[in-house]
């Protein structure tokens, strides 16, 4: 076993190699799914609310947008926007600012999915006891509809944020250094430990998406205990 190997190179898996750019490693792909993460539930809160709309205009556009996003790879989403950029922008973007927007978008689709499922779980009595009130739809959504719904998609947005946390490893296939990338180049240099490089790779990942789970459960049962004094 060659554990000294990937002791001395855990730095590089942390951080990466600063000359290749200002992080790398395990920073890069924290950071590609927080902003991943914040992206796509903003984005995807919208366009979940666009295809629950009854206007035409803002239905219709989002169905098309999720259905071509949900029935393409994500892969090729990141080669769209690394490979089309240049084109449509007239100047490239960096493989980091690729790969961010292609996970935004990506995961974006299956947010208004969970959004839509989300508002359409609830009885349809919410909607017409808040409009009562003399509130509008607007209104309605906004303080009545969403609070309620976002507590029950909980689980599902966290599926979907641990699934984009271990998709970060495709960035790796444009140039972003990024945690796979960072291992698969000590990999090269040593080539006589990939079972060591690898398995400590894997348990990283473990390590993130397990806080993430946990940070979920803590924040369900808060809210939980929330909603019990509510009533």
């Amino acid at each position: 076993m060659h554990w000294d190997i990937v002791w001395n190179n855990f730095g590089y898996f942390l951080v990466g190699a600063y000359p290749e750019g200002p992080l790398g490693g395990l920073a890069m792909s924290i950071l590609l799914a927080l902003g991943g993460i914040f992206g796509a539930f903003w984005l995807g809160l919208i366009i979940g609310l666009m295809r629950l709309s009854k206007r035409p205009w803002l239905k219709y556009p989002a169905l098309v947008y999720i259905e071509i996003v949900r029935g393409t790879p994500l892969l090729m989403v990141i080669f769209w926007f690394y490979f089309l950029a240049p084109i449509l922008l007239g100047h490239t973007l960096p493989e980091a600012s690729s790969a961010l927007i292609s996970f935004i978008v990506f995961t974006s689709a299956y947010i208004a999915e969970i959004v839509r499922a989300g508002v359409q779980s609830l009885p349809k009595g919410q909607m017409e006891a808040a409009r009562g009130t003399g509130l509008n739809h607007f209104q309605a959504m906004r303080y009545i509809i969403l609070p309620q719904a976002l507590r029950n998609m909980i689980p599902s947005f966290v599926n979907q944020f641990v699934s984009l946390t271990k998709d970060t490893s495709l960035a790796y296939i444009i140039g972003v250094n990024e945690l796979t990338r960072a291992a698969t180049q000590v990999n090269n240099r040593t080539l006589v430990a990939p079972t060591e490089i690898f398995l400590t790779i894997a348990i990283l990942y473990f390590i993130v998406c397990y806080v993430l789970t946990s940070i979920s459960r803590r924040l369900e049962k808060h809210l939980a205990r929330y909603q019990a004094r509510g009533r």
